[in-house]
C-alpha cells in the first residue's frame, strides 16, 4: 500500500524523524537519547533493517571520530595545544588585524582537531588578550566561535559532518574523498568569513562579561561577628532565624579563623566569635545587626582575591540542556549534593541584584560558587566551568606528540595509508609513548557525542533505505528545475538553516542522499553537491544552541540571544553565497 508514492515504511521514518526533531527542540531530553530512541524505533517498525543499523554504529566513519578524541587527548596533556594558543596572537593593532590574527589560526587548528576543544582552549585566553589590546571580549569570543566552526570544513577529519559525507561518497562510489579535498572551497569560505566579520564590526555586541559583573563581590557579601555575649550563641541556624533571610542568605561561617562551615545546614549552631558571611541584598543583611546583635568584621576574611587553600571560587554557565533551567538552585536542591554554596548569578554580562537563590535560572546564567570540594564531575551535565585550567607540562613528550600528529597528517594526506589506519596508529603511539594514559584516553572520549553521530549515520541510511531521498530529489528538481546551481543553492539553504536547531550531523546525514540523487539525476558530479553539503552544514551562525562552540562562549562573552542573530542571519546568506559560488566555479 503506497500513498503519495511512499509506502508504510517511508511514511513511518517521517514521522519518526519529525518526532526527533520535535523532541530536540522542544524538551530538555538528551540528544543520544531521542537519536537512540529514533533508531531503535525504526529497527522495530522494519523501516530500518537491523543489518544496516549495525553498519552504521559500527562505521569507519564513527571508529574515526572516538580515535580523533584520542589523539587529541595526547595534545592537550603534553602541552602542545596551550603552547600553539599561548604563541600564536601576537599584540597587533587595530580590530582588522586582530580579528585576522584571532580567526585565521583558529580556522587552521579547528580544521585538524576537534573544534569544541580548540575554543575551550582559547577562550580565557581572547579573554586576557583582547583586554589588552581595548577590544571588548564580546567582540572577539563570536568571531572565536565562527571561525573554529567553518574552520573545520578545510579538511576530512576537521569535522564529524565531513567524515559523515565522505563515509557516504565512499560507500555510494567506492571512492574516497581525499584528505585536503575540502580546502580550497572550505578556506575560500573562511576568508570571506574573516572579511564580513571585520565589516560588519559594529554588528558585534559591546557587553561587560560576565566574570567583570563578578569583580565587585565585596559590594554584596557582607561579614558579620557574632559576639560572645549575642543572644543567639548557642541556638541553631534555624533556631535564631538565619536560615530563612528575606533578600539574603548564610553561605558560610568561619570558626575560630580555622574551620570554614560551607554550605551551611539550619542545624548547625552559632558559637561566639564565628564570622557569618552572606551574600545577596547589602541593605537586608545589614538590618541582621542590629535584630540579632552582631557586630561588622574587623577583618575581612572573605575576598574574591585572597589565596587561601581552603576556600576556592570557581565560575560556571548554565548549559542549554541543564536540568537547572527554570528552577532556583534551591528548588534543584543543588548546593549540598554537590558541596558548594552560590554566591552570585550574572546574566547577560550583568550581575542579578537580587539573592542568588531566588534567581529562576535560564541556560546561559554565569553562576559564582564558593567551596572547598566542588563537585564539578557531577554538574558536567548541568553546568560548564571555565577556571578549571590544564596546566601545560612541556617536556620531549611535547615534541613527541607533535610529530605523532604531523605523522598521520602526511600518512592520510598522500594516501600511503587510509585514514582509519592513520589514526589508528596516531592513537597507539600517543598511549604507547606515554603522551597520555588509557584513563586520561578513556575519560576523554565523548561518548554521548559517538552514540549521536553513530545515530545519525543510522537516519541517513533509512532515508535512502525507504526510497525517501529519491522521492525527495525528484521532488526537489521538480520545484527547481534542471538548472544545477539552483538545486545546489536550495539544499545548502536548507541544510545551513536547519543546522541552526538541530545537529549538522544528523542534517548532513539526512540531506546527503538527497544530494546525491540529485547530482546523479542532473547529471553532474557529486563532488560538488558533497562540497557545497560540508559547508553549509558549518555555517550555523544564527543561534547560540546551533554549534557547541557557540555555547561555550555565550556566556563568558555576556552574550543575548539576539546577538548571535543579529550578525548571524545575515552571515549565512554572505556564507551561502560565497559556498555556491566556490564549489560552483572548481565542480560544475
Amino acid at each position: 500500500m503506497e500513498l503519495l508514492g511512499l509506502d508504510i515504511h517511508a511514511w513511518y521514518t517521517i514521522a519518526i524523524v519529525v518526532v526527533m526533531f520535535g523532541l530536540l527542540l522542544k524538551t530538555k531530553l538528551p540528544v543520544e537519547m531521542v537519536f537512540l530512541g529514533g533508531i531503535g524505533s525504526l529497527i522495530i517498525s522494519g523501516s530500518l533493517p537491523v543489518k544496516e543499523a549495525i553498519s552504521g554504529f559500527s562505521s569507519e566513519t564513527v571508529v574515526v571520530v572516538g580515535i580523533m578524541f584520542i589523539v587529541v587527548t595526547g595534545l592537550v596533556h603534553t602541552g602542545v595545544l596551550q603552547w600553539v594558543v599561548k604563541n600564536l596572537l601576537g599584540q597587533p593593532k587595530g580590530y582588522a588585524r586582530a580579528v585576522s590574527k584571532l580567526m585565521l589560526p583558529v580556522a587552521i587548528l579547528s580544521s585538524l582537531l576537534n573544534n569544541t576543544t580548540v575554543v575551550m582552549l582559547f577562550i580565557n585566553v581572547v579573554k586576557i588578550w583582547s583586554k589588552k589590546l581595548s577590544i571588548t571580549p564580546s567582540k572577539m569570543l563570536i568571531p572565536l566561535s565562527y571561525a573554529a566552526g567553518l574552520g573545520g570544513v578545510c579538511t576530512i577529519i576537521g569535522s564529524p559532518t565531513n567524515l559523515v559525507i565522505a563515509g557516504f561518497y565512499k560507500e555510494k562510489t567506492g571512492d574516497v574523498i581525499s584528505f585536503f579535498e575540502p580546502l580550497l572551497p572550505g578556506l575560500f569560505c573562511v576568508c570571506v568569513l574573516i572579511l564580513s566579520v571585520i565589516a560588519m564590526r559594529r554588528m558585534l555586541p559591546d557587553r561587560k562579561s560576565p566574570d567583570e559583573s563578578f569583580e565587585s563581590i565585596s559590594d554584596y557579601t557582607v561579614e558579620l561577628l557574632v559576639p560572645t555575649e549575642s543572644k543567639i550563641v548557642g541556638d541553631t541556624v534555624k533556631e535564631c532565624g538565619l536560615a530563612d533571610i528575606n533578600g539574603g542568605r548564610l553561605v558560610e561561617i568561619v570558626r575560630f579563623d580555622k574551620e570554614i562551615i560551607s554550605p551551611v545546614d539550619d542545624n548547625d549552631y552559632v558559637f561566639g566569635g564565628d564570622r557569618l558571611i552572606f551574600s545577596g541584598d547589602v541593605s537586608a543583611i545589614l538590618e541582621l545587626k542590629k535584630s540579632h546583635e552582631l557586630v561588622s568584621a574587623t577583618e575581612h576574611v572573605y575576598r574574591l582575591n585572597d589565596v587561601d587553600r581552603r576556600r576556592k571560587i570557581s565560575t560556571a554557565y548554565v548549559t542549554f540542556t541543564s536540568t537547572l533551567i527554570g528552577k532556583t538552585i534551591v528548588e534543584a536542591d543543588y548546593e549540598k549534593s554537590h558541596n558548594m554554596v552560590l554566591v552570585a548569578v550574572a546574566r547577560s554580562g550583568e550581575r542579578i541584584e537580587t539573592s542568588p537563590h531566588e534567581v529562576v535560572l535560564r541556560a546561559g546564567d554565569t553562576l559564582m560558587f564558593e567551596g572547598r570540594g566542588i563537585d564539578k564531575e557531577g554538574m558536567k551535565h548541568d553546568l560548564c566551568f571555565f577556571d578549571s585550567e590544564t596546566v601545560a607540562n612541556y617536556s620531549v613528550k611535547t615534541i613527541v606528540s607533535t610529530v605523532i600528529m604531523l605523522s598521520m597528517i602526511l600518512l592520510a594526506a598522500f594516501n600511503v595509508m587510509p585514514l582509519l589506519r592513520a589514526c589508528f596508529l596516531a592513537a597507539f603511539a600517543m598511549l604507547l609513548t606515554k603522551c597520555c594514559s588509557i584513563k586520561q584516553a578513556e575519560d576523554n572520549i565523548n561518548w554521548k557525542a559517538l552514540m549521536v553521530f553513530a545515530g545519525s549515520v543510522c537516519l541517513g541510511k533509512a532515508i535512502e533505505h525507504t526510497g525517501l531521498s529519491e522521492l525527495l530529489a525528484q521532488g526537489l528538481l521538480d520545484v527547481c528545475g534542471s538548472n544545477p546551481i539552483v538545486v545546489l543553492t536550495a539544499i545548502c539553504f536548507v541544510t545551513t538553516f536547519a543546522t541552526e536547531f538541530i545537529s549538522n550531523t544528523a542534517t548532513s546525514a539526512m540531506f546527503f542522499p538527497i544530494a546525491y540523487d540529485a547530482a546523479i539525476t542532473l547529471g553532474c558530479d557529486p563532488m560538488a553537491f558533497c562540497m557545497g553539503l560540508m559547508i553549509a552544514a558549518a555555517s550555523s551562525f544564527a543561534t547560540p544552541i546551533g554549534s557547541p562552540t557557540h555555547m561555550l562562549v555565550y556566556s563568558p562573552g555576556g552574550y543575548r540571544f539576539v546577538d548571535f542573530v543579529k550578525i548571524g542571519l545575515p552571515m549565512n546568506f554572505i556564507i551561502l553565497a560565497a559556498n555556491v559560488f566556490i564549489v560552483s566555479l572548481l565542480y560544475l
